[in-house]
């Protein structure tokens, strides 16, 4: 029986895995590879558009196998890793799902890094071949064992090929290595199984409604993809697309919100999945209100809390699309999805992560001085280690550490109220930096913040606003609005109010980090009272 027609089912029992409990699906795919074969089912249809290009599915399967055997040819074998370094491309696709079908290990590579951090890696990593796109391939290693990006005219490769055939293999094999950001110090190589890829993907496939037995085969979403192919939550769009029969709209280069519009309206995109930040920069973009983008129906949001004026923005400028906005938390750790919500037009359910997926399992660790427990989680998808390090954030007990502070509400919906190492000690007092940037974004006007702790010279640390308002707001009425919100301790000191937006990093995230540095060094050389 083939994949496509495999039931995928809804039924949850516990098993043991290593000596773990984990919650999983008794019916489930057990290999991530064998998903290109929905590209069948789809045959002709629009898979991947970028700018004027189309491939088909029968282009995406027809196109990886060619070059699956291409690989082979040149000695690639089951479990060898291969470095992908390139930007959100066809051939990008195509060669992730060739190095799947011949049980190769894709390896994740970030596009925007130095390249010092493309040896370092390379290094730590040592594949045997470097896929490498043009704009990349000048930071790779002379050194380095190279194949090629393309894979030539797909139109030229003729038949389909026979498909692999390695015997069965188990779930538990890598299925693909990915990087951590890297926000909070250098990125770590993140081992993920098949298991973990298609434990995600079940579960998403299960809350929509479209397992592969659900799906209206006459209907299909056009999705835009702005976010890098190598961050986890890219990936799970990708997967996902194959099994729906979803086209995927790349845009082209660093994120463009003029371009942004312009493609919705060319390709009548009907989903967009995005940061806030890029939401926000869309909507103050001045051509929004002169494209026509009526077919945009839904945006799913990610990587950071949704306020209320974001989503009224939404409302208003985007009246096409459902005021129920979807968000989530996770960590690519954990496969990049622990909880999700569908969103609420209830003012005071804004900035909830949502519920639980139906395999995850979330425990709290209390910590002395804190005021709401670190979040732990159990789940199918996360990762089984850090490649090359000893060090693990999960447990004994299969709980993944996750760093961050949150709680439960009595609806289940999980609140994310800060980090465990990201607090401000100010006098002695433990300040949550998440819970002053949550109220400073319940004030009208203010449209993006970050919040963080700057040297004081009696009190150790004090609290540092950067406030970003379309509003006359002063430093006196913002802080006479945060009283009323928040422990008076709590309240910035440190203000920067500005309209310009805050500097982002590669995944579209306001950088922290970078506007802490920034500030902090004006602090020092004296440039800011």
């Amino acid at each position: 029986m083939s994949l496509v027609e495999t039931t995928w089912g809804k039924e949850i029992a516990t098993e043991t895995v290593g000596g773990i409990p984990f919650r999983m699906y008794t019916e489930r795919p057990r290999r991530a590879e064998r998903l290109l074969d929905f590209a069948s089912r789809w045959h002709a249809r629009p898979h991947i558009i970028q700018g004027e290009r189309i491939v088909t599915f029968s282009d995406l399967r027809q196109g990886a196998i060619a070059k699956g055997h291409q690989l082979s040819s040149q000695g690639i074998q089951r479990g060898d890793r291969i470095f992908l370094l390139g930007w959100n491309s066809p051939e990008w696709i195509i060669n992730f799902w060739a190095c799947l079908h011949v049980g190769a290990v894709p390896v994740l590579a970030n596009a925007w890094w130095s390249e010092m951090e493309v040896g370092n890696a390379l290094a730590a990593l040592q594949p045997a071949m470097t896929l490498a796109d043009d704009r990349c391939a000048g930071r790779v290693p002379a050194d380095a064992a190279r194949g090629p990006w393309g894979i030539g005219a797909i139109e030229a490769l003729g038949g389909e090929g026979a498909d692999d055939t390695g015997g069965e293999r188990s779930e538990e094999e890598t299925a693909l290595i990915i990087f951590t950001s890297g926000t909070s110090g250098q990125p770590k190589a993140v081992v993920l199984s098949h298991r973990a890829l298609l434990a995600r993907l079940q579960m998403t496939l299960h809350i929509t409604r479209k397992l592969p037995q659900q799906i209206d085969e006459t209907a299909r979403d056009v999705t835009l993809v702005t976010g890098p192919l190598f961050h986890v939550g890219s990936m799970q769009t990708l997967l996902r697309a194959v099994v729906v029969g979803d086209t995927l709209v790349l845009s082209e280069g660093r994120y463009d919100p003029a371009e942004v519009l312009a493609c919705i309206e060319r390709n009548k995109v009907q989903r967009w999945n995005a940061v806030p930040t890029m939401v926000t920069r869309l909507l103050d973009h001045p051509d929004v209100s002169r494209r026509d983008l009526s077919s945009l129906k839904a945006i799913s949001i990610g990587g950071a809390p949704v306020h209320a004026e974001l989503m009224q923005r939404i409302r208003t400028q985007l009246p096409s699309v459902s005021p129920r906005i979807p968000t989530g938390y996770g960590l690519t750790e954990n496969g990049g999805q622990a909880t999700a919500a569908a969103g609420s037009e209830d003012i005071a359910e804004l900035g909830s992560a949502g519920k639980p997926l139906p395999c995850v399992e979330i425990r709290f660790l209390p910590h002395p001085g804190l005021p709401d427990g670190e979040i732990l989680l159990r789940s199918p998808t996360q990762m089984s280690r850090f490649f090359g390090l000893d060090e693990s954030p999960i447990d004994e007990q299969g709980w993944l550490h996750t760093g961050d502070l949150g709680r439960l509400d009595d609806k289940g919906n999980l609140w994310i109220t800060g980090r465990c190492k990201d607090m401000i000690i100010r006098g002695g007092e433990n300040i949550a930096p998440a819970a002053i940037e949550r109220a400073l974004l319940g004030i009208p006007g203010v449209t993006e913040t970050v919040v963080f702790g700057v040297p004081h010279r009696d009190l150790g640390e004090e609290v540092m606003a950067v406030v970003v308002t379309d509003a006359d707001l002063t430093t006196q009425q913002l802080q006479e609005q945060l009283r009323a919100r928040i422990a008076s301790f709590a309240v910035p000191s440190r203000w920067r109010i500005q309209r310009e937006p805050l500097a982002t990093n590669d995944t579209g995230k306001v950088d922290k980090k970078a506007i802490s540095a920034q500030v902090r060094a004006e602090l020092q050389n004296g440039g800011l009272t």
